[in-house]
């Protein structure tokens, strides 16, 4: 009998091992796939910028050609939209498919009405045969460098390197609650005595797990930051910034609720009041609310 009992005490603990090592290795797998699809999502985002700046250059050439003062307007319209719409792309996450979909459509818009202004400006009877000149190199250079960076954008998925993200946090659903004394909500901003502001930190498989320090930046109509002392600044971008809150939270990778509290001790204005949170030296989230 005690021979079947540790034989069978074997069997049990070789299954577990087993599953043990089977459960390690799915997990390393499917880290390494969630890596190389986020190294494939920068890389499209990167080929999409560099189409865009691409697109505000030639707009500069272009405007160099034109003589007409309605066509020179509607040139500059196109290439203020194309720098707004490069902007609109830099802010936004390369996991963002939504977004990233959003704008290659306007991408392929834009390429659409350069066309078609390169043919009208080609069609002007009054353009000399320098303009015609300058057209075409600036067509031929377009082509060209499309090109090009189709070929980077190639090259850079096909190299087969280890990936190191650096996976942020992302702060949404930011809700401002202004209280009274009684605990309510303040009907005018003379009555507010404390600020409670809820977010959720989302879920991300990829980001580092364990203690995260989180700054809650309170900005007032006049730019200026509410802060119990100008020695409560954080690292971002190169320079400190004044923070109004600190909150130490414990991350696991899954989604978590943060409330934090101001208590107003300063006098407040009515007006537009900004909420701004950063983590690890990114901005994570933003709300806009106001008191009136």
């Amino acid at each position: 009998m005690a021979n079947k009992k540790n034989t069978l005490q074997v069997v049990v603990g070789s299954i577990l091992i087993l599953l043990l090592i089977g459960v390690t290795v799915l997990l390393i797998s499917e880290k390494r796939a969630n890596n190389e699809l986020v190294q494939e999502f920068n890389l499209e985002k990167e080929d999409l910028e560099n189409q865009y700046t691409d697109f505000a250059k030639q707009y500069d050439e272009l405007k160099l050609t034109v003589s007409n003062d309605s066509l020179s307007v509607l040139l500059e319209q196109e290439q203020l939209k194309t720098q707004r719409l490069l902007e609109e792309l830099r802010t936004v996450k390369s996991t963002n498919a939504t977004e990233i979909r959003r704008l290659k459509k306007e991408l392929a818009t834009l390429r659409k009405v350069m066309i078609g202004y390169i043919n009208q400006i080609d069609s002007l009877s009054r353009l000399t045969t320098h303009q015609k000149e300058v057209i075409a190199d600036v067509t031929r250079k377009y082509n060209v460098a499309s090109q090009q960076i189709s070929s980077l954008a190639e090259e850079k998925k096909n190299l087969n390197k280890k990936v190191t993200l650096a996976a942020q946090l992302d702060a949404t659903n930011i809700n401002i609650f202004a209280a009274n004394k009684r605990g309510k909500k303040a009907k005018k901003v003379k009555d507010v005595v404390k600020l409670k502001i809820n977010f959720t930190i989302v879920k991300n498989i990829t980001a580092e797990t364990g203690e995260r320090t989180l700054y809650v930046r309170i900005t007032k109509p006049d730019n200026g930051v509410l802060s119990k002392s100008d020695s409560n600044t954080f690292p971002y971008e190169n320079r400190e910034l004044v923070y109004s809150i600190k909150k130490y939270i414990e991350y696991n990778g899954e989604e978590q609720n943060v409330t934090v509290y101001w208590d107003v001790e300063e006098f407040l204005y009515a007006g537009s009041y900004r909420v701004d949170i950063f983590s690890d030296g990114t901005l994570i989230g933003s709300q806009s609310f106001n008191l009136d």
